[in-house]
């Protein structure tokens, strides 16, 4: 609300400062000429009118994020601790249609809805966490979605237990400069959206190979973070607002498509197509146009933006609770362990952003900012919100689109292969008692 309060005083002030400074250009410098009083009257009788409009372009921003902050906490959230069966035989197709099903924009049905209550897009958190070497798998979603995302989870992975918790695990976490220290990245995609990471298609898991076959793309992740000493903690946290439309119905002052469009242009670029899909040339045996990785590159980016999708950012933080014990030997493996997702010449996952600055000693002096950022840092991990800022300079990680399969394959539930001492399952397999027991007194 400051914000809110803060814009519209510099609508008014902003044109009256303009006022004074021309007051003072006439009586000063032109001379106390009163040929100019009609003007000046007719200036000021319409200043009134361009106000509003002034008002509007200075506070709409400010505005509609405090009504969808509010929006926010009105829909509550929610953590769910995910405990892993013993015996997982699935593919990650199985994560894929759990995010099929969960997506949910919220549209707004009207324009009260989306100018005065904040009705919008709600993310979904996907999260990793080592506390002392124990990893665990956690979703926190809005509460509205907590019946649906159990029912989806329980219907993919039959064997799977899954516990509310009543107090959220990231609340242990109380930032405190004079004795803790963190680290925190932000990871997204190194290209444009429409061009697909390395999926579970590429790692042959659609073929449901033997379990003793398969390569788990999630392993070398889960066995970097169970390494973490007691007083460490790891934290990996995946969110994922829902991709669509943005129109001023739906509350957004400017229109933005979905990324269908953009991955049509891409592929017409790579054949050498225009804007109707017509091409120049004919592609015979004897000449052919594409390469088989460009073939590759055009049937994965079909077979992804044909899918539901989700604008991602992942968050990564490496946090010790006793300053002196800093290693910084666990910082390179948080982010490390996403470059397998990552295809030549096609896109990548890494690092664009970190609380530290590379050139500290000149923009970041006292060290005062280095520390503001990871207080930031560690509350929107507590909030699940990810900002990256605006302008140029953050333009590297803002969130990037990817599709569910894409998302399936950085997050499920990992295959029976992964044998980590940190990775806990549930002791045995739970069966519900059979429909046809006899009921009653005999």
């Amino acid at each position: 609300m400051k914000d809110v309060f803060t814009g519209a005083f510099a609508a008014i002030a902003i044109p009256l400062c303009f006022g004074v400074i021309g007051l003072v250009y006439w009586f000063f410098l032109r001379g106390s000429d009163i040929a100019f009083l009609p003007a000046l009257s007719l200036a000021l009788f319409l200043l009134p009118l361009f106000l509003p409009i002034i008002l509007f372009y200075l506070t709409y921003d400010q505005w509609m994020e405090f009504v969808r902050t509010m929006f926010y906490f009105k829909m509550g959230r929610t953590t769910l601790r995910i405990k892993l069966p013993p015996e997982v035989l699935k593919s990650p197709e199985a994560m894929e249609s759990v995010f099929t099903h969960v997506y949910a924009p919220m549209n707004p049905d009207n324009l009260s809805e989306a100018y005065l209550d904040g009705k919008s897009k709600q993310p979904i958190s996907l999260e990793l966490a080592s506390i002392g070497g124990e990893v665990r798998f956690y979703i926190n979603v809005p509460r509205k979605l907590k019946d649906v995302m159990e029912s989806q989870l329980y219907a993919s992975y039959p064997g799977v237990e899954i516990e509310e918790e009543l107090l959220d695990y990231a609340s242990e976490l109380q930032w405190n400069p004079e004795k803790m220290d963190m680290m925190g990245f932000h990871v997204v995609k190194k290209e444009d959206s429409i061009y697909p990471i390395k999926t579970y298609v590429e790692f042959g898991h659609d073929r449901l190979p033997k379990e003793e076959e398969k390569y788990e793309p999630m392993a070398a992740m889960i066995e970097f973070m169970s390494k973490a000493k007691p007083h460490e903690r790891v934290y990996i946290q995946i969110l994922c607002t829902p991709h669509a439309k943005e129109n001023f119905a739906n509350g957004y002052r400017t229109e933005a498509g979905t990324w269908e469009k953009d991955a049509q242009k891409a592929i017409n670029e790579m054949m050498g197509r225009d804007e109707r899909g017509q091409s120049t040339a004919e592609e015979t045996e004897s000449r052919p146009m594409l390469t088989s990785g460009e073939r590759d590159t055009i049937a994965a980016i079909e077979r992804n933006v044909s899918k539901v999708a989700y604008d991602v950012a992942i968050r990564t933080m490496y946090v010790t609770l006793y300053k002196t014990q800093f290693n910084p030997q666990m910082i390179a493996p948080t982010f490390g362990a996403f470059t397998q997702y990552s295809v030549i010449g096609r896109n990548a996952l890494g690092p664009r952003w970190k609380t530290d600055f590379d050139n500290s000693w000149y923009e970041d002096v006292s060290g005062a900012k280095k520390i503001a950022r990871k207080k930031e840092e560690v509350e929107h991990f507590k909030l699940r919100k990810y900002w990256a800022g605006t302008g140029k300079a953050n333009a590297g990680h803002q969130p990037k689109t990817m599709s569910a399969e894409e998302l399936a394959t950085i997050f499920h539930i990992p295959g029976s292969s992964v044998l980590t001492p940190g990775l806990s399952r549930i002791p045995s397999k739970r069966q519900n008692a059979p429909g046809n027991l006899p009921v009653g007194e005999l």
